[in-house]
């Protein structure tokens, strides 16, 4: 009886434990993405390509509301160069989805930036895709929509 009483001890303390990290995992990925979002903003609005490098994907496509498709190296190469420079970009209507290793994010947003010599105004619809890769959340795709 001890043995049995002993078992179903080590069953719920085990159940108590595994139970909660198992649900946290769900909100544990949602606010890496968000934290990683906000900081992937915080780099677009100053340029810093060292943050993209580190954060986007090498096989990395990025669909812009022109309907043009930059890979890694391009986008980059374009904030490097000046071809893109946000003045402000803030977010809204935040929605991230997890789906073990992937992840997919919507917003909204209202920017003004410069891109490619020309000023853009307005609201975009955006979406992420992210995959965890050897630890890490990598964006590997991204699209914007211009909301008229």
């Amino acid at each position: 009886m001890k043995r049995v009483q002993q078992i179903a001890l080590v069953l719920i303390t085990l159940s108590l434990l595994v139970v909660p990290m198992a649900w946290s995992q769900g909100g544990n990925a949602e606010q890496q993405i968000k934290t990683l979002g906000e900081q992937l903003n915080a780099a677009n609005l100053k340029g810093d390509t060292s943050f993209l490098e580190k954060v986007l994907a090498d096989d990395y496509t990025g669909v812009r509301g022109d309907g043009s498709v930059l890979t890694k190296a391009q986008e980059i190469e374009k904030y490097k160069s000046g071809a893109i420079k946000y003045e402000t970009n803030e977010i809204k209507d935040l929605k991230i989805r997890v789906y073990g290793h992937t992840a997919v994010s919507t917003s909204l947003s209202f920017s003004k930036n410069i891109r490619d010599g020309k000023e853009h105004i307005g609201t975009t619809r955006n979406i992420r895709v992210w995959v965890k890769r050897q630890g890490a959340w990598k964006c590997v795709a991204y699209q914007t929509t211009r909301v008229i």
